[in-house]
C-alpha cells in the first residue's frame, strides 16, 4: 500500500529572512572592530527634485523615484548653527537628538528655547533646524540606512505616523513607500518633499525579527551625534517650512 505523504508547510523566505539568524551586535564587533560604524544614506536632493540619492555599490549614487523600507528608529534632529551652516562635519553650536534637551550654547528647554519658534529664522523660519532622524532597512538588506527628513516634510510624517497608530500599530510593524514631491514654500522656493505611504503590513514573524533589530540599532543610534548630519542640513530650499508652518514631532519612536 503506497504511503501517504503529509504536505510540510514550506517557509516563506521574505525579505527579511536575512536577518532573522542575525545578531547585528555580533556581526558589528566582528568584521567592523575599530572602524567607524557609521550608516550610509538616503538623500534628498535639493531644488524640488523628486529622485532620492540611495547608496550605490561603485560609490555612485542611485537614483530612484521612490523606495521601500521598514523604519526600525526614528528620532528628531535639532541644529543650531551662530554662524550659517554651509556644509561639512561641523557640529552645530547646539542640538538635540530627543527635541526636549538642546545641548550647546544657549542649550536647555528645546520647547522654551526663543531659537526654536517660528520667526527666529530667515523668512519666518526657526533659527533652530527641526529634521527627524530615520533609521530604514531594506528587504534584502542587513544595514540600515540613514534618511533625515528636512522640515518640510515633517507634517506629512507625523499625519502617517498618526494613520498606523490609529490601526494600533508602529512605523515599524509595516513597509513603508518612500517618495518625493515638489512643493513650494512662503518665500516661492521649491524643494522636495517626502510622502509615505504603506507598502504592506509585516507578518507576526517578520515583526518579531524587525523588533528585535529595531532594539539593537538604538544602541548604536545613541552614538551617531549630531556632526554626523553632513547631507543637507543647511540647505534652505529644504529647510524653510512651507506656507503656513509646520509643528514638528517631539520624542522618539
Amino acid at each position: 500500500m503506497a504511503t501517504k505523504t503529509k504536505n510540510l508547510p514550506v517557509p516563506q523566505n521574505t525579505g527579511f529572512s536575512l536577518i532573522a539568524n542575525t545578531d547585528f551586535n555580533e556581526m558589528i564587533a566582528d568584521e567592523l572592530d575599530g572602524l567607524d560604524m557609521g550608516f550610509e544614506r538616503i538623500k534628498i536632493p535639493a531644488g524640488g527634485v523628486t529622485m532620492f540619492e540611495l547608496p550605490g555599490e561603485d560609490d555612485e549614487p542611485v537614483t530612484v523615484k521612490e523606495f521601500s523600507a521598514v523604519i526600525l528608529l526614528q528620532h528628531p534632529l535639532f541644529a543650531y548653527y551662530k554662524q550659517k551652516y554651509t556644509g561639512g562635519n561641523n557640529p552645530p553650536d547646539c542640538g538635540s537628538t530627543d527635541g526636549v534637551i538642546g545641548v550647546g550654547e544657549p542649550g536647555g528647554s528645546c520647547k522654551q528655547c526663543p531659537l526654536n519658534q517660528f520667526g527666529s529664522g530667515e523668512n519666518g523660519s526657526k533659527a533652530c533646524k527641526n529634521r527627524r532622524r530615520l533609521y530604514v532597512l531594506r528587504e534584502g538588506e542587513l544595514f540600515p540606512l540613514l534618511l533625515s527628513l528636512p522640515t518640510g516634510s515633517l507634517k506629512g510624517f507625523k499625519r502617517y505616523i498618526k494613520q498606523q497608530l490609529a490601526k494600533g500599530r508602529k512605523t515599524n510593524a509595516v513597509v513603508t513607500r518612500f517618495a518625493l514631491k515638489r512643493a513650494t514654500n512662503a518665500g516661492g522656493i521649491a524643494y522636495s518633499q517626502a510622502t509615505f505611504a504603506v507598502d504592506r503590513v509585516l507578518t507576526p514573524e517578520e515583526y518579531v525579527v524587525i523588533v528585535k533589530m529595531s532594539e539593537q540599532v538604538k544602541l548604536y543610534a545613541e552614538n551617531i551625534g549630531l556632526d554626523a548630519e553632513n547631507t543637507v542640513i543647511g540647505d534652505e530650499e529644504i529647510d524653510q517650512e512651507p506656507a503656513g508652518g509646520v509643528e514638528p514631532l517631539t520624542g522618539g519612536k
